[in-house]
């Protein structure tokens, strides 16, 4: 009998459908979980998001047909029913539940259990088969309370100002960028962003989104006017000549790589904050638990490491090849 969902090399397959969900390669079909690069490519002949993700589907790809579905919708293709479950990832992002004749897989994307207070909040939703990431797969990637991390990062901005310092936070543009606009004490000083970060945030409030406000960093800004602001910009740009403008600076990434030692000082930032959209360790584990799968696809992160945990915690558990990257790969031309 073959399996609802096959692993090809245009991506995740639905033979009974003839779908793909988040596909690498252009298909006539494509379900997509979420708009970041890696999942959410250019070339397909029709998408099927959530209604959330599309604006920044539609701003990223151009014009292409895109169709939505609200969470929780179902929509039955060739009878295989297909219905679209919060991640938590980022705005918009989507786990897909897949049901055809009984059998009930989900393909997750990418996903974290913290409630970021801007995407909607993941969901467990019970399976037989689950396919994971695991960015984060290993123990010592554990994530502390939200609002633990935006004190060190606001009581930072704070000292920078009264050094008379501007604080550069590096961060990718679609998800991370919003998330720290949402956690940022406002009342310390003005919030200045990068062109592609401004340009996402623009999409973002035309869904009635609220962030707070933010001046577009140009030419002509000139830093001795705004004492003690912050900066949102693409990881890329933190090492750039883009960056001569705003000195005296102090740089600071926003990543679950800050979690190893060295990364921060590999990258040339003054400070590392551990804040990721991706699941950690404990969370990995905690969401596999609660869909109740027996089989598990691990398709991209440390994935042949937590592969071997699973199995050794009672799982039939495989790794699959594919073109995720996940957050080290996220940022693509300073969009992501």
């Amino acid at each position: 009998m073959q399996p609802l969902l096959t692993f090809t090399d245009r991506g995740i397959y639905c033979p009974a459908a003839d779908i793909y969900i988040d596909p690498w390669k252009p298909v006539r079909q494509a379900l997509i979980t979420h708009g970041h690069a890696d999942h959410s490519r250019w070339g397909h002949r029709h998408y099927l998001c959530t209604r959330e993700a599309k604006p920044v589907m539609q701003y990223r790809l151009g014009k292409v047909k895109i169709e939505t579905v609200e969470y929780g919708e179902q929509r039955t293709i060739n009878g295989v029913q297909f219905s679209f479950h919060p991640a938590g990832h980022i705005i918009g992002s989507a786990q897909i539940r897949v049901e055809y004749k009984g059998e009930v897989w989900v393909v997750s994307g990418d996903y974290k259990l913290q409630d970021d207070g801007v995407s909607a909040p993941f969901e467990p939703v019970k399976c037989h088969s689950f396919i994971t990431e695991s960015t984060f797969g290993l123990p010592v990637y554990s994530w502390k309370p939200q609002a633990e991390v935006f004190e060190q990062i606001n009581n930072w901005w704070l000292k920078n100002k009264e050094e008379g310092k501007v604080s550069v936070l590096g961060a990718y543009a679609l998800g991370k960028a919003q998330r720290l606009l949402a956690g940022l004490d406002t009342s310390i000083g003005p919030i200045f962003t990068h062109g592609a970060v401004e340009n996402t945030n623009e999409v973002i409030r035309t869904q009635g989104i609220d962030l707070p406000p933010t001046v577009r960093v140009t030419r002509d800004i000139d830093r001795k006017r705004y004492p003690g602001a912050m900066v949102i910009a693409t990881p890329s740009a933190t090492g750039s000549a883009w960056m001569k403008k705003f000195k005296p600076a102090s740089v600071g990434i926003a990543s679950g790589w800050m979690a190893l030692r060295g990364t921060r000082r590999r990258r040339g930032a003054d400070r590392g904050f551990v804040l990721s959209d991706h699941v950690d360790w404990d969370g990995l584990n905690t969401a596999i638990a609660s869909t109740g799968a027996e089989r598990v696809f691990v398709t991209h992160g440390y994935t042949d490491i937590f592969t071997r945990w699973l199995r050794e915690q009672g799982y039939d558990a495989q790794v699959v090849k594919t073109e995720y990257e996940g957050e080290e790969g996220s940022e693509q031309d300073g969009e992501e």
